[in-house]
C-alpha cells in the first residue's frame, strides 16, 4: 500500500529491519483491504511486530507521545486531544480504536512527518505500551468492570497500572474523583489530578489501599480506617466550564453531547497543557468533532433519524442512558457476546434498565434473549426483533436511539450503511 511523502522519507530514515517490515505490514493490510476483511492495521501491525519486535519503540522514537487509557471514554478523548494537539503540530493517533500494540504500531507506521503520537491503550497493554513509546504524558480517565471473562477485577487491574507505571518519567493526568485511578496514580513521580467526576461508583466502594469500607460524602471519598482519599485537583469540571490550575474559567462547547463528554474535555485540556497549548485553544479545537467511530452520528436510515450509541458494561450504560432522548422516545438495544465483546454477558444485570420505563424498546442482537429475561426483570414493555429494519417500522414516530455493544454497533453501522 503506497504511503505518502512524508511517511516515504520517515520510513527512509528506519533501520533496515523496521524498514522492512514497516513495509510487510502496509502489503498485508493492502492485501486485507482488498479482501474486504477490514482496515487490515492489525494484521498489518502484528506481521510488521513478527519481523521486528522492536519496531513500536523505534516508530516512536521521533514523537512526543501521550496515552490514553480507560475503561471507558477512551476513543473519544483521544479524539479531543488530537485535535487539540494539532494547533502545536501534526498528529499521528489510531483514531479507530484499534489499542492493542499491533493496531498501534500500524498507526504509528503511518505517522510520516507527525510531531506528537496521541494513543489509545487498552488497559492491559499499558504498562507494556509505556515501556515501548516513552511517553510524555498519560491520561488515565477511569477504571469499572467490563469484558469479566479477559479483564482483570478492577483493583487488580489498578494495581496492574500502579506497579507498570511508577518508573515512568511521563506526567500523569489522572481522574482524581475515581478512588481506583487515584490509587494507580499516586505510585507515579509526576501527577496532575483532574476533577472529572464518576457517575458509577458500584466497583469504588471498597478501599483499593486497605480494603476498607470506602467513605463518600457528595463528590468526596476517603477510607475511614487507612486514610487513603481524594487529592486536590488541579484542573477541573464545573458546570460547562474548565477550570484551570490558576483558576481560570474556560467554556467548554463541545457537538458531542453528555456530562461524560464534558469530562472528557477537561482532561484532555490538561493534557494539551502538558504540551504547551492553552486551555482556549484547545477547547475551541475540540469543537470540531462531531462524532468518534461512528458514536453519536445521526443517520437516515428507512426514512427515521436514528442516532447510534456505544455502551459497552454497566458504566458506559448509565452515562448513555443521560444522553437519550425521554419517553416516549424509541429505543432499540443490542448486545452481542463475541470475543471482541466479552463472552460473559452476567453485566446485563448490573445495568439500570428501569431508566428505560416509559421508552417504546426493541431487542436485538446474538444475545437478544438473554438481555430480554434482565428487561423482563426491570418490568418493562419490549419487542424482540431479528433486525433493525425491523425496529424501525415497527417504532413509534420520534428519533430512534439505537444503544449497542462493540460488535453490534458495528453491525449497526453496517445496516444503516446498506440502507
Amino acid at each position: 500500500m503506497p504511503g505518502t511523502d512524508s511517511e516515504a522519507g520517515r520510513d527512509a530514515s528506519l533501520p533496515a529491519r523496521a524498514k522492512i517490515a514497516v513495509t510487510a505490514g502496509k502489503m498485508a493490510a493492502a492485501l486485507s483491504q482488498k479482501a474486504g476483511r477490514g482496515s487490515g492495521s492489525v494484521i498489518g501491525g502484528k506481521i510488521a511486530l513478527k519481523l521486528d519486535p522492536d519496531l513500536l519503540a523505534t516508530l516512536a522514537e521521533h514523537l512526543d507521545v501521550v496515552l490514553v487509557s480507560a475503561t471507558n471514554g477512551k476513543t473519544t478523548t483521544t479524539r479531543l486531544i488530537a485535535e487539540a494537539l494539532r494547533a502545536a503540530g501534526p498528529v499521528v493517533s489510531n483514531a479507530l480504536g484499534a489499542n492493542m500494540p499491533a493496531g498501534i504500531t500500524a498507526a504509528l507506521a503511518g505517522g510520516g512527518d507527525a510531531r506528537f503520537g496521541v494513543i489509545e491503550v487498552d488497559e492491559k497493554y499499558l504498562a507494556t505500551v509505556a515501556r515501548d513509546t516513552r511517553p510524555k504524558a498519560i491520561a488515565l480517565l477511569n477504571l469499572s468492570r467490563d469484558q469479566l471473562d479477559r479483564a482483570a477485577e478492577t483493583r487488580m487491574m489498578a494495581e496492574k497500572w500502579r506497579e507498570g507505571l511508577k518508573d515512568s518519567d511521563a506526567v500523569i493526568i489522572a481522574n482524581a474523583d475515581d478512588p481506583l485511578v487515584t490509587w494507580a496514580a499516586s505510585s507515579c513521580k509526576k501527577v496532575v489530578w483532574v476533577a472529572a467526576g464518576q457517575a458509577w461508583k458500584e466497583d469504588a466502594w471498597s478501599c483499593p489501599s486497605c480494603g476498607g469500607v470506602m467513605q463518600r460524602p457528595g463528590d468526596d471519598w476517603f477510607c475511614g480506617e487507612c486514610g487513603f482519599r481524594r487529592p486536590n485537583p488541579h484542573w477541573a469540571l464545573q458546570g460547562t466550564h474548565v477550570i484551570d490550575p490558576h483558576r481560570g474559567a474556560w467554556p467548554i462547547q463541545l457537538q458531542l453531547p453528555g456530562r461524560a463528554n464534558l469530562a472528557n474535555a477537561t482532561s484532555s485540556a490538561a493534557v494539551a497543557a502538558v504540551f504547551g497549548v492553552a486551555p482556549q485553544v484547545a477547547l475551541q479545537r475540540m469543537q470540531s468533532v462531531t462524532a468518534v467511530a461512528g458514536r453519536y452520528d445521526v443517520v437516515q436510515y428507512q426514512g427515521r433519524d436514528v442516532r447510534l450509541l456505544l455502551a459497552k458494561n454497566p458504566a458506559g450504560w448509565l452515562e448513555t442512558f443521560s444522553l437519550i432522548d425521554g419517553p416516549p422516545a424509541p429505543v432499540v438495544l443490542s448486545v452481542n457476546a463475541l470475543d471482541a465483546d466479552g463472552t460473559d454477558t452476567s453485566w446485563l444485570w448490573d445495568v439500570d434498565y428501569e431508566r428505560l420505563a416509559g421508552h417504546p424498546v426493541f431487542v436485538m442482537g446474538q444475545r437478544k434473549l438473554d438481555l430480554a429475561v434482565r428487561l423482563e426483570v426491570a418490568g418493562l414493555q419490549f419487542q424482540v426483533v431479528e433486525t433493525l429494519e425491523e425496529a424501525v417500522r415497527q417504532a413509534p414516530a420520534g428519533r430512534i436511539e439505537a444503544i449497542a455493544n462493540y460488535t453490534a454497533f458495528q453491525q449497526l453501522r453496517r445496516a444503516v450503511a446498506a440502507g
